[in-house]
């Protein structure tokens, strides 16, 4: 199978990001060789700021598509541009099925997918109790799941403000989980809440003592 090399917008996003994060932001990124070259792979993220999606697309040794908030796809310039950074619209607030379909598709496609458990950005840095849509998505597709710890999105990118601020970033992945045990219960209330609690646990080791 040839490998997904990502759109060529993407791959252009990808070089210029890269460049303002380590010269702007002083980025470390760790942990890279957890990604699995190959299959499907879940990467759940802690999520602080607007900033998360292309920092950790950007960090990834794999393109990474992801979901974002339908609102988004309303807006023409913006629009056209995350569709074509590998973005497709989720109905937020409710269980949005297709988005869920089409995300357990691409991970079966031995694609790179990023979720944000929490279901929404943390105002005060600190993770917050996971919802059950990332563990559904990674039981159903049978997928990898690696864990990415964020610092300092919030602080450089703060809520309400349009433009990025300099400071340090950190972007750590960590081991891979191992949920094979639970995909034939992917159904079941107990697996999914154990699986979301083994990807908070594997996250918050990521993350400083002050955000976990």
């Amino acid at each position: 199978m040839m490998a997904d090399k990502g759109t060529t917008l993407y791959r252009i996003s990808r070089v210029f990001l890269a460049a303002l994060f380590t010269l702007y932001n002083r980025w470390e990124v760790s942990g890279r060789e957890h990604v699995p070259r190959t299959g499907g792979v879940l990467l759940v993220a802690n999520h602080t700021s607007y900033a998360d999606p292309p920092i950790v697309g950007t960090a990834s040794p794999r393109p990474v598509n992801f979901m974002a908030k339908a609102e988004l796809f309303h807006i023409p310039v913006l629009s056209w541009f995350i569709r074509h950074t590998h973005a497709f619209p989720v109905q937020r607030g409710k269980a949005d099925s297709a988005a869920l379909r089409r995300a357990v598709r691409l991970l079966k496609q031995g694609k790179v997918l990023l979720v944000f458990p929490e279901g929404t950005r943390s105002h005060d840095g600190r993770l917050k109790e996971f919802e059950m849509g990332a563990a559904f998505v990674a039981l159903s597709a049978h997928a990898q799941v690696v864990p990415v710890g964020i610092d300092g999105a919030d602080r450089l990118l703060p809520p309400g403000v349009p433009f990025l601020f300099p400071g340090k970033l950190r972007v750590r992945f960590g081991p891979a989980l191992d949920l094979a045990n639970l995909w034939e219960r992917r159904r079941s209330r107990d697996a999914l809440q154990q699986a979301a609690d083994e990807m908070a646990a594997a996250l918050r080791a990521l993350l400083p003592s002050d955000r976990r």
